[in-house]
């Protein structure tokens, strides 16, 4: 099932496909993200929230990729321990800090979004903090990552922690209808968002999927070339 996977296993293989997948990508990301940008800011005001409601183009895409991205690294992880995957723990560290900038980037609106809304920056409900938590998660998977040296047993500890770690996901998703909070239940599938904001909305969504992929691409081939550095370095050596 997954032969097509291991066989860009390769570092070298890898480097072949996303060399040439990557402009491609990029050019594609840039024009889904200016395209919802645009379809977006030319949405009227919303009759409750007026232009406020703007910031929902940002916050909710960066709110999802913020768990997509992390259970993308507990996947990767998995790889890494269970099938010694050769590029699965660069996968995993290389999503990390990506992870963590949206996860801030969706902290940081939904506390602009909440202050007009709710009349507060923050509340300790069960969505906001089980976000917080995350946010955490990924820095201090990235901290542990840089403090030991042996990356052999670096990739074990911390595949460990991003999968253990994954038991946050279901409690973000479901906070919302697990206990009483401020904020709103999903409205997408639901069908609570109105037509004219939902274009943009799932336009900005995927142009933020498509922004981690080409980051997360350039961050593995990045590495690939650093551990291929280091390598002849101390061959040389």
């Amino acid at each position: 099932m997954f032969d097509w996977l291991f066989r860009y296993a390769n570092p070298a293989r890898f480097l072949g496909l996303s060399g040439a997948v990557l402009p491609w990508l990029a050019a594609v990301t840039v024009l889904t993200i200016g395209t919802g940008l645009y379809l977006g800011f030319s949405a009227p005001p919303d009759y409750q929230q007026g232009r406020t409601v703007l910031i929902m183009f940002i916050h909710v895409p960066a709110a999802s990729m913020a768990t997509v991205v992390y259970l993308s690294m507990a996947v990767a992880s998995l790889f890494s321990l269970v099938n010694r995957h050769i590029l699965a723990d660069v996968a995993a560290r290389t999503a990390a800090p990506i992870g963590a900038v949206f996860t801030l980037l969706a902290l940081a609106t939904g506390s602009l979004w909440g202050k007009p809304m709710w009349g507060t920056w923050w509340e300790w409900d069960g969505r906001m903090t089980s976000t917080l938590v995350q946010f955490f998660l990924y820095l201090g998977y990235s901290a542990l990552w840089n403090a030991i040296e042996d990356e052999t047993k670096a990739a074990r500890i911390c595949a460990i922690l991003a999968l253990v770690g994954a038991v946050n996901i279901p409690i973000i998703k479901f906070s919302v209808d697990w206990w009483a909070t401020l904020h709103q239940g999903e409205s997408i599938v639901s069908g609570h968002v109105a037509p004219v904001f939902l274009g943009p909305l799932l336009t900005m969504m995927g142009g933020y999927f498509l922004l981690f992929l080409t980051l997360w691409l350039v961050r593995i081939r990045t590495m690939i070339v650093e551990r291929r550095a280091r390598n002849l370095m101390g061959a040389e050596a």
